[in-house]
C-alpha cells in the first residue's frame, strides 16, 4: 500500500505541471487565434492589403487590438505574434512580439486598432531579440496601399520596407507608430512552445501542429 502511495505522487506531480502548463498556453493560444482572425477581417474589407504584397515581402506583424491613447502626449501598447517565409515559401511558426511607443501631439482619447505590419525582408525580424528595433529609427514604416491587386494599389511597386495597415470598427485608422519599438515576449513564446527556444530558432521552424498556428497559416496563404 505504501508503494502505490509513493508512486503516485510522482504521478500527480507530472499530471499538476502538464495542467499548469497547458493553462500557461491559454493566453497564447487566444493571441494567435485573434491574428487569424484580424487577417479574416482585413479580407471582408473592400479594399484591403494586395495580394501581390505578401506575395513577394517575406515577413509579417499581427497585432490584435492595439491601444492606442493619447491625452496631449500619446501612447501605444499591444501583442501579437510575428512570423517570416521560409526559403521553401512557407510561412514559419509564429513568435509572440509586443509594440510599444510614445508619440506627441495634439490628440485625445483611447483607440483599439487592428493592426499588420508587412516587412519587405524577413532577416529585419529575424535579427529582432531584446525589443532593441525601432520603428522609424531602424527602419521606416509607410502606410500600405490598398487593393486586391497591385493595379489597384497607388504605389504598385511596393518599394516601402515595411507597410502598416490599421483597421478599427471596420474600417482603416490612420495612426503613425514610427518611434514604436518592436519586441520578442520571450515569455509568451516559452508558454506556447513550451521550451527556451530562441526567436531565432522559431522562425526557422514550420513544423508546429498545434490548432491555432495551423488556422493561422492557412488563413494568411488564403488572404
Amino acid at each position: 500500500m505504501k508503494t502505490l502511495k509513493f508512486l503516485a505522487i510522482p504521478l500527480m506531480l507530472s499530471l499538476f505541471f502538464v495542467l499548469i502548463s497547458a493553462k500557461a498556453g491559454d493566453k497564447e493560444n487566444e493571441r494567435v487565434h485573434s491574428a487569424s482572425n484580424v487577417l479574416k477581417d482585413f479580407s471582408k474589407m473592400k479594399e484591403s492589403i494586395p495580394r501581390q504584397l505578401l506575395q513577394q515581402y517575406e515577413g509579417i506583424v499581427i497585432i490584435p487590438k492595439l491601444i492606442n491613447a493619447g491625452l496631449g502626449i500619446g501612447g501605444k501598447r499591444g501583442k501579437g505574434i510575428a512570423m517570416v517565409k521560409l526559403a521553401d515559401g512557407k510561412w514559419s511558426n509564429p513568435v509572440f512580439v509586443t509594440l510599444t511607443g510614445g508619440s506627441f501631439g495634439l490628440q485625445i482619447g483611447v483607440q483599439s486598432v487592428d493592426l499588420v505590419l508587412v516587412f519587405r525582408h524577413k532577416g529585419v525580424l529575424t535579427k529582432v531579440k531584446n525589443g532593441d528595433f525601432t520603428i522609424g529609427g531602424d527602419i521606416s514604416a509607410a502606410a500600405g496601399p490598398v487593393g486586391r491587386s497591385s493595379t489597384a494599389s497607388t504605389d504598385y511597386k511596393l518599394e516601402a520596407e515595411v507597410y502598416s495597415y490599421s483597421r478599427s470598427r471596420g474600417l482603416f485608422a490612420g495612426i503613425t507608430i514610427n518611434g514604436s519599438n518592436l519586441g520578442i515576449d520571450k515569455t509568451a513564446n516559452a508558454n506556447f512552445y513550451g521550451n527556451n527556444d530562441s526567436s531565432k530558432d522559431i522562425f526557422a521552424m514550420s513544423n508546429s501542429k498545434k490548432e491555432s498556428v495551423v488556422v493561422l497559416k492557412e488563413t494568411l496563404s488564403a488572404f
